[in-house]
């Protein structure tokens, strides 16, 4: 796997995540989901993502969006 598909793959756990908590525990649990989809969209633009420069440094091979 690359790093592309990681951040995809981590982002959407996240998301469906943060969904099942905010309906079995606490609607508060949203705000992880909106954090998510605000960092997909600003790493959309400018093309900065902290997932990957973790990645990156552990030693994962890069993909094509996040170079």
């Amino acid at each position: 796997m690359n790093i592309d598909r990681i951040v995809f793959a981590f982002s959407g756990f996240v998301v469906i995540a943060s969904l099942v908590l905010a309906h079995y525990a606490s609607p508060l649990w949203l705000f992880l989901t909106l954090f998510v989809g605000l960092n997909l969209l600003q790493a959309s633009v400018s093309g900065f993502c902290p997932l990957s420069l973790v990645l990156r440094k552990a030693g994962v091979k890069s993909g094509n969006a996040f170079n």
